[in-house]
């Protein structure tokens, strides 16, 4: 199978929860609203393995892009979509990538630039392949570093967000649970 657009949506809404989510969330009006992350590429891997299409994932992970940088309207938009997804069994989790830079660096340690969209904060990934995002009022589809990698499970460090300690914990992480995935090591700096 080579893994298109087409495909990766078909099988990520092969996932109930994905099909839901990205049919309620234009109702809520975000700004360049993305389904992301894990719900979207760990399907594929699910689909390879002969596992269920949401096995594993742990949430969904929704970005939009707010200029309102206040805690209260990301907030606002939270508690809107709680109420939205309240008869799904899934944690989706909404984030205002105009605000991440906030609240970052206290989280997680370490800097983090201000973004100036949701795709922004997609090249953020640690791992290459994992950098995908479904544009849910238009179906189209993010991935900057294309699809081949998802498709041959290939985990390579993102060159936009080289953190290579933290890359080799996500890339094993995700070998855990998917033992015939392949860590490319990063080159040394």
């Amino acid at each position: 199978m080579t893994l298109t657009v087409e495909s990766l949506v078909s099988i990520a809404m092969t996932n109930p929860i994905n099909a839901e989510i990205t049919s309620r969330l234009p109702s809520l009006g975000l700004n360049q609203c993305l389904l992301t992350a894990g719900c979207l590429f760990q399907a594929v891997w699910n689909r390879q393995a002969q596992r269920p299409a949401a096995w594993g994932v742990k949430d969904y992970d929704v970005f939009y892009f707010d200029e309102d940088l206040s805690w209260e309207a990301e907030n606002e938009v939270i508690l809107a979509a709680q109420h939205l997804f309240r008869d799904l069994e899934a944690n989706v989790e909404m984030k205002n990538q105009a605000r991440v830079h906030l609240w970052y660096s206290q989280r997680f340690g370490g800097a983090y630039p201000q973004l100036q969209s949701a795709r922004d904060g997609v090249d953020r990934y640690l791992v290459a392949g994992t950098c995908i995002g479904l544009d849910v009022e238009t179906g189209e589809v993010y991935a900057p570093h294309g699809l081949a990698d998802t498709e041959h499970g290939l985990l390579r460090i993102n060159p936009k967000n080289p953190q290579p300690e933290l890359f080799v914990q996500k890339a094993k992480s995700y070998q855990t649970r998917w033992p015939w995935l392949k860590i490319v090591a990063p080159e040394p700096s």
